[in-house]
Formats: C-alpha cells, structure tokens, sequence
C-alpha cells in the first residue's frame, strides 16, 4: 500500500488554525426597512427607477493609491453612497448581521470579538467595476472587509479574491430574493470586482473591527504545509506511472464537521475543515490534480445475536423485548459491504456530472479511518420465523476526494456506464461540433474515454443490452469513427455474448466503418458465440449484414456466417421431464425464418435448401401454426421471396396442412351430445360425463360444497368441455349451474375461415 495515504493525513495534521483568507455565504432575510438621504425608502428587491434615483444622489467611488485619494473611471467605476446617509432598520435586522459577523468570524479564523460598522452603500449599474486593488484600514483595528448584497437583479460582477498564489471567484448573485449574499476577506488581499454585464447591484460594505487588545488577525498561512502536500503529490503521480506500482487511484480525506447534503459545499465548510481545504485546493490545482468534496458512506449488514434480557411479555415459547434495545443485541458476521460516494460538489461550485462512485478502502487516509468509531445508523431486527437476527448499519463522513488530473476520465469511470456513456456522448457531440480532425484533443479525450470503458465494460452484458448501453456505445463508437475501439467491442461481443437484437440496428452502422473481410469475421463470430441464447437476434444479424452488403455493393463472405445459423438450428427436444423454467425450451418466432430464409436465398441456395430439410424434420419445434405459416404468409408478400426455392417448398407444406384441415367434416352439434369428457372418474366428475353424453339436457344444476365446486370447475378446464358455468349463490350449500354450448364448432369454424384466407394468400404464383 503507498504511503501517502499515511504520509498525507500527518502533513495535514499540523493545519491547526482554522480558517482562511476569505469566506463568504447565503442567508435568508426578512427584507430590511432602508432609506438613503435624498431618495427615502428602498424598495428591496431594487427597483431600476429607484436605481437611477441613488446613482442621481450618489459619487464617483474614489481608489486610494499610497497616501492619495484619486477618482479615475479606469480603475474604478463605482457609485457610493456614505454611511451617515443610510438608514437600515427592522426587527430581524440586527439579528441577521449578527449571524452574518458570527459566520464569517469563524470562517477566517478569528476567535476574539469582532464587530461590523457600516463603511458605504455601493451602487453597481452596468459597466460598472473596480481593479486589482487592497482595502487600506479605514478604522482603528480594522482587519478585514464584509460584503453583503442585498436583493438586486443583475449579471456580472464577480468578485475576486487573491492571497499569495490563492484565488477565489464568488458569485455573490442571489436568485432568490428572499435571501441575501455575503463575503468577508482580510484587508491586505487583493481583490477585484468584474464589470456588471446587466441590472444594477446594491452592496453594502462594512468594516470589521477586532475590539480589545492584541494583534491584529492575520490571515492563515499554510505555505509550509501546502508545499509539503504538492511535493507528496507530485511524487505519488510519478510512482503511479512505475509498472505494478499499488498506489491508490484517488485520495479520500475524510473531514471532521458532519455536513447534511444541503450544505455541502467548499464555501460552506467549518473549523479546521476550511483550512485544510485552504491547503489542499491550491495544492492540488498545482500539482494538476483534481479536487471535489463528497459524501462517503459505508453501509454493512450482516447477522446478529441477542445478548440482553428479555421484556416481561411472552409470545408462544418464547420472550421478546418490546423496545429491540441495541444495548441487547450482538453485532455477528457481516454479509454485504459497499463503499460509494456521492453527492460530488467542485470548488468553483459549478455542476459536475460525477455520480454515485464506489470507492476501495485503500483510497482513504489514513486507510484505518473508520476503525473503532460509531456508526451514523444501526438498527437492529430481531429474529422472525426462520430467519435470525441482523443488523444493518452505516457511516457517512464528507471527505476531500483528489486524482491526478491525467487520470480523470479512469476516476469517473468508475461510476459506471450510466455516468459514463452521457459523458462520452457529450465529448462527442462537442467533438462533431466542432469540425475538427480525429487528432484533436476533444477526439483524443472521447477516445481514451472509450479505452477506460471498454477495459471495464461488464462481462455479463444481458443488463447492458436490456438498458440500451451496448446500442449507445456502438453509436458513439461509429459517430467518433473510432475503428480500433469498434474492433475491441465487436470482439468482446463475440466472446461474451454481450449482444441482443436491440442491439443489431448500431451493430450494423458500426461494421459499415470495417473492411468486407472484418464485417464476415465479426458477423461469423457473433453468430456463432450468440445464436444457442440469441437465436432471433442473430437471423436478424445476417439478414441486416446481407442487406447492407446489397446496399452498399460491397462484396461480403457471409457463407461462414450463415453455415454456424443453420450449424445451431434447434432440432425437436428428446422427451424429459418437466423443467424449470429457465431451462425451458426457447421457443423459436416466426420473425427468424423470415430474416432466416431472406438472407440464405441471397447468401447460397442450398444453404436454404438444408435450412428447411431441418424445420419441417422439427414439427414440434417449428409449429406450422404458430411458427410456419405466420413466416410463409410474410414472405410470401414479395416476390424476391417467392422464388426462393426454399420458400416455395416451405409454402407447399404449409398449403398441404391448410388444405387437409379444410377438408375435415364441419358441421354444428344435432343434439346436446358433446364428446369432450373429464378423465377424473370420482363420482361428481362421472355425473358430469354423464350429463355431456345425453342429448337431451342442455344444462345440469350440481349442489355441493365449495371444494367439490372447484374440483368439478377444474374438470371441465382440463378437458375443455363445451361447457359455460355460473355460481348460484342462493340457499346453502352454493349451486354450479353447467351449460352446454358450441365452443368446439365455434372454434373449429373461426379456424377454417382464417384457413380460407390463408390458402387464398399463399396460393399465387
């Protein structure tokens, strides 16, 4: 195991102060009572005629250089408004300051009080903006500058902050009006506001005071411990190209603060956690990894065993506890373990395509992290029937995740393919967008993409295909005209019957891009891998791979191809017992010997030939109702198909079976004899055969007990006797009134009439 994930958690440990150079926040409001001299109230969110009216009342912002004042529209475009000129009042407002001052406070590690006077109220319209600068200290024991941007439509004006080789970009914009936006950052930080693109911003700026004795705050310094990690790193990244180097794939830091999903966030981080973040995310930018927050959770169940007393209640011959204490339960062997991560969040706060991820053990740091602590969740189940007692528990901690940048596509395809496969279709939209050659670097990405999913694609594929992703991937693969990856996939098919008939429509799109040799070898190896499971699939195979050779006049071997089909053709099944279902006889569609028959009398003749010696040898397999005639009635419609000579034999055997079940005697019963009688010989089953085999009597009324009821009913199921049956329900015990009808005829009058048809159809030249 590589050292680093112990190397690092000890570097990190010397981050002893918390905080960092900035912090900043959201928070709810209930929208202030402001009035600015010479305009009166503020209509909160800000309206863009009281904006006009405050730019009217307002001055040139000025920017202090050295001891000078200057105002120099090129620098800085701003419109101020002093604080003896604004009023903020409301019952909530001193409280939601407070909260603000606290919050901030804490994130730049201050412990002493601090307190916030109100320095300007600053107008933003469009265009405006305000250069590289630092707050210069306004006020005695000034030590940093708060932010808060009230309600206020506009677009722009990001705010940048930089300290040494640290910078962070906030937008401090606030879609929703009923909350309000905030920054705070040290004084001696360079920072820069970009031009408002739209809208006009309202901004409060405050100056925070540290009040008692002491020096002043500082910002955090880290250099010494941010150079040790970006040494660390860099050298992990060099030994993961060393061959059988067992460094981990990604690093996980576990935090110390527990963060629910709604506020997970870099912004929103606590205590040391911010600071270690401070570390890690300049360090990491500069050793070219990447860096996310997360969510990472371990979720085991297993058996369990109950230790304590039990309550004072008894079920049967046994006692049981009504509160299933913990404390009375002993946790046994673990069954399942899964590791994952989620909830993926970026520095910059922007939205990432990261999912649900597993991750290995070996990734944390330390590896040992989770020994000994306390679970988030257990819960206890006490033994029902014939199952034990088990348990299930979970730990969740929010976690630093960091990867080398260069293996970014291998980290997020550990998500799986339903991450995977969208990311690789946006990199190949953007690539065919943007009309570039197959060397450039987006086609270069989407490729190795294709590398690492192909490396890891799973190996029983029935899921990939019922779920589209085999269908996906060959279509990426044929938009990118990714030729060595569409090589390793057609034979990774063909190895591992990963293959369905959803699938052929791509499959056949894909070979196009592949010489005549490559799509024979392909077609052959897929067919012979995949027809025993994937018998339909497979006709459709060849009969699409004949159809594209016609359409595209190439010439294509397809012999071998069509030899392995007809090679695996099903015969009769040996009689056997009853099996299970899954060992079932698959049964053969009428869809197969279209596509069958349509591409052999193409391919070769006498492969055709020896295709239909075979079925009609198989009766049972190759039903002429259900499977033949449905097939012949298809083909029979074109007349290429027709003068298959295969085809015509096929029709001549299903025309003898029409034309011998046509000729059969038809004609409605004369009495209300009917032949069908049950097999089952008790006496109610025997006065029903009796009551089938009189002519005279059209209906038999039996009384009896439920049970002898549904026995009878079961009867005449079995035996499909011309029979309707109705429930009595009066007196007692219920009556099955049984009578007679013409089902027999009926159906058999249906059937010559559909044969009718069927003959006029296949009959034609």
């Amino acid at each position: 195991m590589s050292s680093i994930t112990t190397e690092l958690p000890k570097i990190l440990k010397t981050v002893q102060q918390p905080g960092n150079f900035y912090t900043s926040g959201i928070t709810e409001i209930f929208t202030p009572h402001m009035e600015v001299e010479g305009v009166g109230p503020i209509a909160l969110p800000l309206l863009p005629a009281q904006a006009e009216q405050l730019v009217a009342v307002a001055e040139q912002a000025p920017y202090g250089r050295g001891e000078e004042t200057l105002v120099d529209t090129e620098v800085r475009r701003t419109w101020q408004i002093s604080a003896d000129q604004v009023q903020i009042e409301g019952r909530h407002w001193p409280k939601t300051l407070k909260s603000i001052v606290a919050h901030v406070t804490e994130g730049l590690g201050v412990t002493n009080k601090v307190e916030a006077e109100l320095y300007k109220l600053l107008v933003y319209d469009e265009g405006c903006f305000f250069v590289n600068h630092r707050d210069t200290e306004k006020a005695p024991r000034m030590f940093a500058t708060l932010v808060i941007v009230l309600p206020s439509l506009y677009t722009g004006g990001e705010l940048l902050i930089r300290h040494q080789d640290n910078e962070a970009q906030l937008d401090l914009s606030c879609s929703d009006f009923s909350e309000i936006s905030y920054a705070a950052f040290y004084a001696d930080c360079i920072h820069e506001v970009l031009p408002i693109t739209s809208g006009c911003r309202l901004t409060l700026v405050y100056n925070l005071l540290r009040r008692g004795k002491g020096k002043l705050p500082k910002p955090p310094n880290y250099e010494t411990q941010q150079t040790s990690v970006v040494k660390r790193l860099n050298q992990w990244i060099s030994d993961k190209e060393l061959p059988n180097n067992d460094s981990p794939e990604k690093l996980i830091y576990p935090l110390e603060h527990a963060y629910t999903p709604a506020e997970l966030a870099f912004d929103a981080l606590k205590g040391t956690d911010e600071a270690i973040s401070s570390v890690l995310v300049p360090a990491a930018k500069q050793a070219e990894c990447d860096i996310h927050l997360a969510l990472v959770s371990i979720n085991e169940s297993g058996s369990a065993e109950h230790t304590g007393y039990y309550g004072s209640r008894r079920r049967r011959n046994y006692w049981y506890d009504d509160d299933d204490d913990p404390s009375n339960f002993e946790i046994g062997e673990i069954y399942d373990r899964s590791t994952t991560l989620t909830e993926w969040r970026r520095p910059d706060g922007k939205a990432t395509t990261l999912k649900t991820s597993p991750f290995k053990e070996s990734e944390l740091c330390p590896p040992d992290i989770f020994d000994g602590i306390d679970p988030d969740e257990l819960d206890f189940e006490e033994a029902t029937g014939n199952a034990g007692a088990s348990f299930e528990r979970t730990y969740q901690r929010a976690a630093l995740i960091l990867w080398p940048r260069a293996r970014r596509l291998a980290i997020f395809n550990q998500a799986g393919l339903s991450a995977t496969l969208p990311y690789l279709g946006d990199l190949t939209q953007a690539w065919l967008e943007s009309g570039e050659e197959s060397d450039s670097p987006l086609w270069k990405q989407a490729h190795e993409l294709t590398q690492h999913i192909l490396q890891t694609w799973p190996q029983s594929g029935a899921h990939t295909t019922r779920l589209g992703y085999t269908s996906q991937m060959l279509n990426l693969l044929t938009q990118l005209q990714d030729i060595d990856a569409i090589h390793t996939f057609l034979a990774d098919l063909s190895a591992t019957g990963i293959y369905g008939k959803e699938d052929n429509k791509a499959l056949i799109q894909a070979m196009k891009l592949l010489s005549s040799l490559e799509i024979a070898k392909f077609t052959e190896q897929i067919i012979a891998q995949n027809c025993t499971d994937s018998l339909s699939a497979c006709g459709e195979l060849l009969a699409l791979s004949i159809k594209m050779a016609l359409d595209t006049k190439r010439t294509i071997n397809l012999v071998p191809a069509a030899t392995a089909l007809i090679t695996a053709l099903p015969s009769d099944p040996a009689p056997m017992p009853q099996l299970p279902t899954w060992q079932r006889f698959s049964q053969v569609e009428s869809d197969f010997i279209v596509d069958l028959l349509n591409a052999l009398g193409k391919i070769d003749t006498v492969l055709a030939d020896q295709a239909v010696e075979h079925i009609l040898a198989c009766s049972k397999t190759y039903g002429l109702d259900t499977v033949l005639i449905p097939a012949v009635l298809v083909l029979n419609k074109k007349k290429k198909s027709r003068k298959i000579e295969a085809v015509g034999r096929l029709r001549e055997a299903c025309l003898i079976h029409l034309r011998s079940r046509i000729a059969e005697p038809l004609a409605p019963p004369q009495d209300w004899t009917r032949d069908k009688l049950p097999t089952c010989e008790c006496a109610h089953c025997s006065e029903l055969s009796l009551f089938l085999s009189d002519p005279d009597r059209e209906s038999w009324t039996f009384k009896a007990a439920e049970y002898a009821r549904n026995h009878v009913k079961s009867s005449i199921r079995k035996s499909g006797c011309d029979l309707n049956c109705t429930t009595e329900r009066s007196g007692r015990p219920y009556s099955l009134i049984c009578t007679k009808n013409q089902a027999s005829y009926e159906r058999r009058a249906q059937q010559r009439k559909k044969d009718l048809a069927n003959v006029a159809q296949l009959d034609v030249p």
